[in-house]
């Protein structure tokens, strides 16, 4: 995926604009990223949508940990993270994908798509229009134009989108207010003097220590907050006891994270959220605007009152213009937008993406987002809001070339397997995001020694001390380069009078021992002991070992 520079830096505007307005991200998205450029078929370049959002993930960790780019993505891994639920079996059993009456309907004067995958969206779907089964609502919309079955069915509280042109959206109302501003819209202000969370360079993982409240649902904030958890934060998921929950859905976006149930219109319930806040770095909202707020849990209203928090919000349709209470979701937005007619084959129903690109990469831009936001609440002094909708980001979608023709990738997706009260779980959790391969040449030497030593048997032990002030890039290299199984990691670097010896007689790190093997066992000890398996939480390290190439 080379480009020259003039195309790097007008790509990485069209995501990353509104970062580096606000000074946010010193490279917006400009990761290393290898592979094949082109991998779904499709008039719209949907490969660089999601590459450049799992890219800006990256640069914020990079900018996070003040490193040079150690974090790299490969496509092969982002197009496996795009299309999770694909992979996911539960109990050997494969997700159902979209319920029976979630689809195109073909109507008097084009088409109108459906979302009824929920059991109360699927109830106010035959109410608006007095069916019961997939014909009758085929019968029931024939005899009427694409407007009209719409807003019938919006106004019963249903879910559908007339399938528009990219130019008749572009004419309404509501598309041109949701294709308005950044794509990530940020409203900066000043913290308080209270301590904050602050990157540590000790902990096993980047993001380990920061509290993240989950409210959100489906699939583009529980993304977001799946992306967080992998890189160490701590997540509570909030839901509702009164709405539905999609078992899949739940599964595929919820590794990694602790969830519970909380009843926000009780009196008790917005007390327990409001002492979770207290506590909270950061707060992602995923229903639409105005819901939150009626229990008193706007973003506006808890930027208001608690000044040190990060507040996420997500939206269908942007938070102005006529449509911005409107419920919706990614197969909607693509309707509504014109990506469903892009799509239309030759005398054909309209078509959609092969995923649900716009909810993951507002997912990872969201999780970019609040990376950043805690970065610069820990190092300027200065943290805000940021607002995403699923409408912007198709708008961005457009702005980016067509794509060429599609590549195969070589080799099929790696799984994995955990027991779960839910049954046995296959799927692919790991996010597409590894250590840089253009590491500096005498680490990568060194590195590369050790391991041809460790397969010769030369040396039965290789023992590693790492400097609290190296890069936790450099650490999880480690992990990557070297057989874990003979890897034993030292932390008395970390304290005391064992730092001061060893920084005086090694002044550079990382530094590295090595065991002849003369006899005796190599002691196994990961560098995050704690970080385990169960219930599909998943560790990076754990990943990045597991996966090593010279093994």
């Amino acid at each position: 995926m080379l480009h020259s520079e003039d195309e790097r830096v007008a790509e990485g505007h069209i995501l990353g604009s509104g970062f580096t307005a606000h000074r946010l991200l010193e490279t917006a998205g400009d990761c290393p990223v290898t592979g094949p450029a082109v991998w779904w078929a499709g008039l719209l370049n949907a490969e660089k949508l999601a590459a450049r959002s799992v890219g800006l993930v990256c640069s914020a960790l990079d900018d996070l940990a003040a490193a040079s780019p150690w974090l790299a993505t490969a496509t092969p891994d982002i197009a496996a993270a795009f299309a999770s639920s694909a992979h996911l079996r539960i109990a050997g059993q494969k997700p159902q994908g979209f319920a029976r009456y979630s689809g195109f309907y073909r109507t008097a004067d084009g088409w109108i798509r459906t979302h009824a995958n929920y059991p109360h969206h699927e109830r106010a779907l035959h109410s608006a229009l007095g069916t019961s089964s997939g014909i009758d609502i085929a019968d029931a919309v024939a005899s009427l134009c694409a407007h009209d079955a719409q807003e019938r069915i919006v106004a019963a509280g249903g879910i559908a989108a007339q399938v528009r042109s990219r130019q008749q959206w572009l004419s309404s109302a509501e598309g041109q207010a949701a294709g308005s501003g950044h794509w990530a819209q940020f409203r900066m202000r000043p913290t308080g003097s209270a301590p904050v969370w602050k990157f540590d360079p000790r902990a096993a993982m980047p993001l380990r220590g920061l509290k993240v409240l989950d409210l959100t649902r489906v699939i583009a904030g529980p993304t977001a907050t799946r992306t967080l958890a992998a890189l160490g934060a701590q997540v509570l998921r909030v839901y509702g006891p009164l709405l539905p929950e999609l078992p899949w859905q739940y599964v595929d976006t919820g590794f990694g994270k602790r969830s519970t149930l909380l009843d926000l219109k009780n009196a008790a319930g917005q007390a327990r959220i409001h002492e979770l806040l207290q506590d909270a770095d950061a707060v992602l909202l995923g229903y639409r605007p105005g819901a939150l707020a009626k229990a008193g849990l706007g973003g506006d209203e808890l930027a208001q009152r608690y000044p040190q928090l990060v507040v996420a919000e997500l939206g269908a349709w942007g938070f102005e213009g006529p449509w911005a209470q409107r419920r919706g979701f990614d197969s909607i937005v693509q309707a509504a937008t014109g990506i469903s007619e892009a799509y239309r084959g030759n005398g054909q129903s309209p078509g959609a993406l092969p995923v649900q690109a716009l909810d993951h990469a507002t997912g990872y831009g969201l999780a970019a987002a609040v990376i950043a936001l805690v970065r610069a609440r820990s190092v300027q002094g200065r943290t805000g809001s940021v607002r995403f909708s699923l409408a912007r980001t198709a708008h961005a979608l457009f702005a980016f070339d067509a794509p060429q023709r599609p590549a195969q990738f070589d080799g099929g997706v790696r799984l994995k397997r955990v027991e779960s009260t839910f049954g046995t779980l296959e799927y692919h959790a790991a996010i597409p995001i590894s250590v840089a391969r253009d590491l500096p040449s005498a680490f990568l030497f060194a590195s590369i020694v050790l391991a041809r030593w460790l397969r010769a048997g030369r040396v039965q032990c290789v023992f590693i001390l790492l400097d609290y002030q190296e890069p936790l890039f450099i650490q999880w290299a480690f992990h990557y380069l070297i057989p874990c199984s003979c890897i034993s990691w030292a932390e008395t670097c970390h304290h005391g009078v064992g730092q001061v010896i060893f920084r005086q007689y090694f002044p550079r790190c990382p530094k590295f021992f090595v065991q002849p093997a003369t006899g005796g066992a190599c002691t196994h000890r990961l560098y995050n002991p704690d970080s385990t398996l169960a219930d599909g939480n998943h560790c990076l390290t754990e990943h990045l070992c597991k996966e090593n190439v010279l093994k």
